[in-house]
């Protein structure tokens, strides 16, 4: 009888040693928050709202150019974006702008590989004005939103990403500029 009773007693203990050692092999992942740094490149193509004469009016070309952004996510839903973009091709009249933004991103649920945001960044751009005229360093809020699609465990693909800027301190008035871009993120870690 004794011999049984121990027997059921060290069963009962590795039972419960392979419980806990179960538990132990994953972090929970509703409690799991582990920064993340993401770097990626952009294609940009924007309606700059200038076509010259020191009036806010819709141009006949968008400006095209590259860029870039780092998106940092510290939990689910504290995240930020840094981006800058350099609109230098198809100018008219040698307009340009560039654009230098930072502000806080929100996913606004998973869909699968999916994941739709919205974001508000605050920041400069400078622009070239008509014929080399002026150039100019101006406030700018940019309000926007896209999807982030997730290819593996490191790449993202961001095949649309939608901005609208308010220039506030434009020369006569604002200027709001408008558009889009596609791009590809690693995450660093």
């Amino acid at each position: 009888m004794r011999r049984s009773a121990f027997f059921v007693f060290l069963l009962a203990c590795i039972v419960d040693a392979c419980g806990i050692s179960a538990r132990a092999q994953v972090a929970p992942s509703a409690t799991l928050n582990r920064m993340t740094i993401t770097a990626g490149v952009l294609g940009s193509g924007f309606q700059p709202d200038y076509a010259g004469n020191g009036v806010a009016e819709s141009a006949s070309n968008w400006l095209i150019g590259p860029g870039a952004y780092v998106d940092v996510r510290f939990s689910r839903w504290v995240q930020a974006e840094a981006e800058g973009r350099w609109l230098r091709f198809n100018q008219f009249a040698n307009i340009y702008q560039d654009n230098y933004l930072i502000g806080p991103k929100v996913p606004i649920h998973n869909f699968g590989r999916f994941t739709p945001y919205g974001k508000v960044l605050f920041g400069f751009s400078k622009m070239n004005f008509q014929y080399n005229y002026a150039y100019g360093r101006f406030t700018d809020i940019a309000y926007g939103g896209g999807v982030d699609m997730k290819l593996s465990d490191r790449w993202t693909l961001r095949p649309v990403d939608f901005e609208y800027q308010q220039w506030p301190n434009w020369i006569n008035g604002s200027l709001n500029p408008y558009g889009v871009s596609v791009g590809i993120g690693y995450k660093i870690f």
